[in-house]
Order: C-alpha cells, then structure tokens, then sequence
C-alpha cells in the first residue's frame, strides 16, 4: 500500500466500522527505524515513522539530522533492507514554535515556517500541526486563545502549501492532523493523581477554530486533507507510573468523532498501554497511536541485558576493557542534564534511577552521543559474533531466549537487539488489525 493510500484508507476504514489503525513510529533512533521496517516486511502493514519539531528541524535537533537528512537516511536504510521506501509514510509531530518558545511569536513564528517547509521539500506528507504553546510575548497569566492557536496552525499549513506548490506534480500533497494533547509532551509529572479525558466540546471548537482560520487563508483544499484531531482519551506515562485506558471515560469522545466526517482521532503517549487496550483505542476511533520512548525503552533494556552477560563473560578476564555502556550513558546524561533535568524529581537515589528506569526515557536524546556509540561498539566487540550461552540469555533475556529456542529467532546480538523493540511493535501490529494474535 502506498503512503497516499496508507492514510486516507486508513480514514475510509474506520468510518465503515472496521478495526483498523496505524502505529506512529515517532522515534529517530536507528535500531528502533530498523526494527520497524523488519516488523512489518513479515506483517505486511504501512509504515508510518515520524520526527518531532526538537528531534529533527533545520538546525539539526537532538539528533544531528535536518528534515532532509532524515529522509535521506530513511531511503538508505530501507534499500539497505530490501523494503519499499514508497511503502513509508514520513511525518513531522508538533510542528510549530515550540523549539524556540523562548523567542517573540513573530521569530518563534517563522523558524516552525521554515521548519515545515523543509519538512515538505524533503518529502514528509504528513503533517501535525501544533501552536498551542505560548511565546516569550504572549501573556504569561492567561491561557493561549484557541482562536489564535488556530490561526497560528493555519499560517504553518499556509507555509507548506506554499512550499508543495514548488514540488514536482507527482509529488504526494502534505495531509494535516491538528490539536494537540494535555499534559504536553514528555509524559505526565509523578504526583499528577488523575488525567482528564479531552472535552468533546474542546475537540468541537478545535476543529471549527481551524477550519475557519483555514478557509479564512484560502486553504479550502488543504482542509479536505485534515485527516485526523489529537485529544487526550486518558493515556500516558510518568516515571514510574502509568494512566491505563478506560474506554468509559471516552466514550462520549469515541462517539463525537463518528459524526465528524473525514475525520478520526491521532493519540499521543500510547506507549506501554498493553494490547488489549492498544486495540480498544482503535475500535475507539483512535486509529492513529503515536508511540516512541517505549520502543527505546525496550532497547536500552536489551543494552542493560547484554551488558549484563558482557560483565558475567569478562570476568577475571584483565586484558579486556569492559564497554562500561550503562555508565558512560548516565556520565553522558550527567554532563548533559537539559533533556531529563525538569523531568525528574527527587533525591539523589531517585534520580539515578529515574535516569536509567523511568518510563519516560530521557535516556533516549543520549544514544548519538560518540561516547555513548563507542561504548555499544566495545560492548559489541567484547561479546563477539559467537552464540550467547543460553543460561545467560534465559536469565538476563528469557523472552528472547524462548525465540531462540523456538528457532523463530537467531542467536546473534543484533537480532536479539531487534526482537526486543519488535516484542512492543506486535502489541500495536494486533491492535491496528495486522495481526491475529500475539506472538
């Protein structure tokens, strides 16, 4: 299926009442994308993988990467998979001015225009729209005006239909998803008790300020292609805790979409909700699950594993440097504390832990650092191409021990690496409709 089609049947579906969904694969971590291609070359599903605002923009994000070096490495490393590059759907989540929030709305403004504009040059097609968030000149004791919110959304599509009309005519036009959800993104704080389910009359007056603001642009034709509304159906994560879906609490929201034309639900922070409720968001409406940090969650538990086996293999073996991977990560995170400082609290101890174990994953805007890299290379080394011994592995990793022994999957580390973020892709493979059962 193609990118074009992958969206816009993924829409037609759900309004015919069919159980169908799509995972956004919101990560730019390497092994996570690899995995991703791998999971669905065997389930045949679309794939949809997405960078944030702060991973990849024009100054290179967190991860070193401009829209079209993301793109470009997402081509090679599906010819270096044997995998269709037509069959990926590309988006950017949460475009708009929050990498430079600090800066007056007009500078904030036009940094998300040029953002969005590569994004569409490099070939990205699917578009989150999000201004929610105030600027340095907006008033700090009052909440952002939805209207302006809604207008400011309007001028980035503005930007974009103005960069697609430069495209090629062959080229996919950008689709749009608007709103955004509440808490913002990086996951709930821990003494957060509940979490509110977005008000049907929220998601009303978001999709009506928007429509409006577009039409008031001239954007009638990019309006057909506002596929779907973020909103919050009470999923979400903090450190140590989870806020499970409760399909009663959105109900109502799950009913109101129904009624809206063209339109389904895109839901952020889907990870770690396990499958079963992963496949009632879908038969909710909220065909569109976002999920990340619980793909890198996964990996940096097989790191932790695997380090785990080296230091049991190594030992008394003197002429060997260990890789000391789980320590050069958090030296990294402690030389660098500006991506998980505000997300953590506590004492020292609960800090240390958080850095390594929190749901959230801050540790994932660490992996490109080369001393973080050098130490995975050395951890690679240190065991070597041999079969892990099978004790070690049915401790440390018995999952991926049980495939081993099953003869599903191979006794090589990057294999074992791999299965350990496809482990968490099959609960969303079983709740968009491309599995049966769970492997």
């Amino acid at each position: 299926m193609s990118k074009t089609a992958s969206l816009t049947e993924l829409v037609a579906a759900q309004k015919r009442g069919e159980i169908k969904g799509i995972a956004s694969i919101c990560s730019a971590n390497p092994w996570v994308i690899e995995a991703s291609l791998q999971h669905a070359q065997v389930t045949r599903e679309p794939v949809l993988i997405e960078s944030t605002c702060n991973q990849v923009n024009q100054y290179g994000g967190y991860t070193g990467w401009t829209p079209a070096q993301f793109v470009a490495y997402l081509r090679d490393l599906a010819e270096r998979q044997g995998f269709p590059f037509d069959r990926i759907t590309i988006g950017g989540d949460h475009l708009g001015p929050s990498p430079w929030q600090d800066k007056p709305v007009a500078v904030a403004m036009e940094k998300a225009k040029i953002l969005i504009q590569d994004c569409v040059r490099a070939g990205y097609s699917k578009l989150h729209l999000d201004a929610s968030m105030k600027c340095a000149d907006d008033d700090p004791l009052h909440p952002l005006d939805p209207k302006l919110s809604a207008a400011r959304a309007a001028e980035l599509a503005l930007a974009a239909e103005s960069a697609f009309s430069e495209q090629p005519a062959s080229d996919v036009p950008p689709y749009y998803v608007i709103g955004t959800e509440v808490p913002l993104p990086g996951g709930v704080q821990e003494q957060e008790e509940t979490l509110s389910v977005t008000a049907t009359s929220d998601v009303a007056e978001t999709i009506e300020a928007t429509k409006e603001a577009f039409l008031k642009h001239g954007l009638a034709w990019a309006w057909q292609r506002v596929i779907a509304v973020v909103v919050q159906p009470g999923v979400e994560y903090g450190d140590a805790r989870l806020f499970e879906y409760d399909r009663a609490q959105a109900a109502d929201l799950a009913q109101f979409i129904e009624g809206c034309d063209g339109l389904i639900y895109e839901a952020h922070s889907t990870d770690y909700q396990l499958a079963k409720a992963l496949r009632q968001l879908v038969e909710d409406h909220f065909a569109i699950l976002k999920v990340g940090p619980a793909l890198t969650f996964a990996l940096r538990e097989g790191v932790y594993a695997l380090a785990a086996i080296e230091e049991e293999l190594l030992a008394g073996q003197r002429d060997v440097e260990p890789s000391r991977v789980r320590e050069v990560l958090d030296e990294a995170m402690l030389a660098n504390p500006k991506y998980w400082q505000r997300y953590y609290q506590g004492d020292s101890r609960a800090l240390d832990l958080a850095r390594s174990y929190s749901f959230s994953d801050r540790s994932r805007y660490y992996w490109p650092v080369p001393e973080v890299q050098l130490a995975l290379s050395r951890l690679f080394k240190n065991l070597g191409e041999r079969p892990l011994p099978l004790a070690l592995l049915s401790q440390h990793l018995p999952v991926q021990y049980a495939q081993i022994r099953g003869g599903k999957i191979a006794n090589e580390l990057r294999v074992i690496l791999l299965d350990k973020v496809r482990r968490v892709l099959s609960d969303y493979s079983y709740a968009c409709g491309y599995l049966s059962g769970l492997a």
